[in-house]
């Protein structure tokens, strides 16, 4: 079986990497490797706003920002089919339609 790496960004949503593994092993290593670079680069991030934000409360504030954006993409690794997408399953019963996006939604008139 082979194994793809997905990236998680923020935690949830995927995204696809086209890294494929032929061993489970060699997609954990790789996912680590992926990890340490997230860490290096927050850490590289970090000392250069020790340095350069004056105001503490304002460091305090963008380092967490910018943990939150960097370090909450994680991966992680999913079989593969071989070159053979996989098609997703339909529902056999569709969700009702949601109205177009911009248009506003029909409010109940209230009662008396």
């Amino acid at each position: 079986m082979k194994w793809m790496l997905v990236v998680l960004a923020g935690g949830m949503t995927p995204v696809n990497t086209d890294l494929v593994f032929d061993k489970f092993a060699d997609c954990l290593a790789a996912e680590e490797q992926m990890r340490k670079h997230y860490t290096d680069a927050f850490e590289a991030w970090d000392r250069w706003a020790a340095a350069n934000i004056e105001r503490r409360r304002e460091y305090s504030k963008v380092r967490d920002l910018q943990a939150k954006r960097l370090l909450s993409n994680i991966g992680t690794c999913v079989p593969h089919a071989g070159g053979a997408a996989v098609a997703p399953q339909q529902q056999s019963n569709p969700a009702p339609s949601q109205p177009p996006q911009g248009l506003p939604t029909p409010q109940p008139s209230p009662k008396t």
